[in-house]
């Protein structure tokens, strides 16, 4: 009983000091970036001083590089496993730690061709659960147990000035656990936000969302949500943004 309590005050501060961000730069051909942020700073401050944190990390981790390091052990996971993390083979990591600055951030990043290449950094993340894989990637060993399949899935799709960004519940019954075991902490998680901010090689011309920020230049649209609304219910990062013509 203690353990599960300290583990939900553990999730709860983790939670409630996190904050995500999704990020996209798209080109006039389609191609573009997209980055997933986790910035927990605010988590980081709170802590008390401990020598064990007292380390500076700031690397870039190459998924290709530890999938082509780590060959022999991901041989030795399911195949279905296997081909989720060939999806990420182009995706990085950078992550940054500093007590002493109070910085705590974790970014996973790739380019695409296509927009909807896109749809592998928010599908196909969980499957590297199935892997021990350090900041320095030193290590990377088939765990016992298999990862979840993620319950959600986000699809994108640009064509004809038009971009759209359509979550989706893949599989119901892990939607449903998945809302009941974090129930236990929505009281905490209200300042916790998810934000997307898309950046078009166009000016927006709509966005069918409301409270929705554009920039001066009229290029980038920001969303905010809180992130307990987004976990229970997807559709409320939905948009659809039409571009001007010119």
């Amino acid at each position: 009983m203690f353990k599960k309590i300290g583990l939900l005050l553990v999730l709860a501060l983790t939670l409630v000091s996190c904050q995500f961000t999704e990020t996209m730069v798209l080109n006039e051909d389609g191609s573009g970036t997209m980055k997933i942020s986790m910035d927990m700073s605010e988590m980081m401050a709170m802590m008390p001083p401990s020598d064990s944190m007292d380390v500076k990390v700031d690397s870039i981790i190459s998924f290709k590089e530890i999938f082509d390091e780590k060959k022999d052990s991901i041989a030795k996971l399911p195949k279905e496993e296997q081909e989720k993390l060939k999806l990420l083979e182009n995706y990085k990591m950078h992550i940054v730690m500093d007590q002493a600055a109070q910085k705590m951030q974790y970014d996973i990043y790739t380019d695409f061709k296509n927009v909807g290449e896109a749809n592998n950094l928010l599908e196909g993340m969980n499957a590297t659960e199935g892997m021990n894989i350090s900041t320095t990637g030193n290590q990377a060993q088939p765990k016992e147990k298999e990862p979840q399949e993620q319950p959600t899935g986000v699809k994108f799709s640009f064509e004809d000035n038009v971009f759209t960004r359509d979550a989706y519940i893949k599989d119901e019954k892990a939607f449903a656990a998945m809302k009941d075991s974090i129930q236990s902490l929505e009281a905490f998680m209200g300042e916790a936000m998810y934000t997307i901010k898309y950046t078009f090689p166009k000016k927006i011309k709509s966005v069918s969302v409301s409270k929705a920020e554009i920039s001066d230049d009229g290029k980038t649209v920001t969303i905010k949500k809180p992130f307990i609304a987004y976990v229970k219910d997807p559709d409320e990062l939905d948009v659809e943004i039409i571009l001007e013509e010119k």
